[in-house]
């Protein structure tokens, strides 16, 4: 039986957990070729051993140019193109307005947005023709919620990003689309509450009241619908923002 992914060279960033490991996983059970990033070596060794088969790890950080550029580097030399790149790499952190820091500015957008940016920008020598792009964005760049303004906004500039590039590389046949996820019960979610775990499953259970089918995501959902926008089933996809959400973003 063919598989959607095979012969495929997939990069993902930030696939060591949560959404991305998930992702990596299926498209390797699809056949693809999958490179995976991360911040922390013993993380990403983990992901790759869970992930088993048809998978390497590289330590990057995807807001520092001179890191993506060595990972292109060893992506050329070991592979000689890509034909899927998700840039999902990110995060942020939850602060109300009138206690918005520089810091917190500065370290959610230089995750979510400078790094998106460049690492679409520096793989395109790379990008096969007709390659597939994800990014990652998320309900919240397009609702509101309490203390969560920051990374809302680098969100909404992911989605803008999206728009505007498929008019850049239309003569390269590349599709660009933003797969954004509702509340998935992932380590990073989790973590917005902190360390208590009653406080996080105060907030788990609050973001499930608010979701229409009355519970979270899990991260092997998004990653199905990853392996649609990645494949050639969705070879007329393009520029779309995929809500993968319980209906979140409908109401």
């Amino acid at each position: 039986m063919t598989r959607k992914l095979d012969n495929k060279i997939a990069v993902i960033t930030g696939g060591t957990s949560g959404i991305g490991l998930a992702t990596a996983k299926r498209f390797a059970l699809e056949g693809a070729q999958v490179v995976i990033t991360g911040r922390r070596q013993a993380e990403l060794d983990a992901a790759v051993d869970a992930i088993g088969h048809n998978a390497m790890g590289l330590r990057v950080d995807s807001s520092n140019l001179s890191a993506l550029d060595k990972l292109y580097g060893e992506v050329k030399e070991r592979f000689g193109r890509i034909d899927v790149l998700y840039a999902n790499a990110g995060g942020g952190s939850m602060l109300p307005m009138g206690e918005i820091t520089e810091e917190q500015f500065d370290d959610t957008f230089g995750r979510n947005v400078k790094g998106t940016l460049f690492t679409v920008q520096k793989a395109l020598p790379l990008l096969s023709k007709g390659a597939s792009v994800i990014m990652t964005g998320s309900t919240a760049g397009s609702s509101g919620t309490p203390a969560f303004s920051v990374y809302a906004a680098s969100k909404a500039a992911v989605r803008a990003f999206a728009r505007n590039w498929i008019l850049d590389l239309k003569d390269r046949g590349i599709r660009i689309n933003t797969l954004s996820p509702g509340a998935t019960r992932t380590p990073g979610l989790v973590g917005l509450a902190g360390d208590d775990a009653q406080q996080q499953q105060g907030l788990l259970d609050h973001l499930a009241s608010q979701i229409p089918m009355g519970r979270l995501g899990d991260p092997d959902e998004i990653a199905k619908a990853a392996v649609f926008l990645a494949s050639d089933d969705a070879s007329f996809v393009n520029g779309i923002e995929l809500f993968v959400d319980g209906g979140m973003a409908q109401i």
